[in-house]
């Protein structure tokens, strides 16, 4: 592989973080989240900051790829 065709070892991400009213307009507001790769244009959103998390650390950490030296050296973890 050339230099260009590696894949990247950094991820790059917008995120986008808004409140929305609930159905019932009586309801507290609620965050909501999407994160957008601006190299692909690959867009996700979530419904709440769990999801957020979650999709972070399985990209981030479950998918990383085998590390020189041992599998899946861990990447720091976010605290919490």
């Amino acid at each position: 592989m050339t230099d260009r065709t590696k894949p990247p070892h950094y991820r790059i991400y917008l995120l986008t973080i808004w409140l929305e009213q609930g159905r019932d307009h009586e309801a507290s507001l609620m965050w909501r989240f999407s994160l957008k790769d601006p190299r692909s244009g690959q867009q996700q959103a979530f419904a709440n900051l769990t999801e957020l998390i979650t999709a972070l650390h399985t990209e981030l950490i479950d998918n990383q790829p085998d590390a020189p030296g041992g599998k899946n050296e861990a990447l720091p973890r976010w605290p919490g």
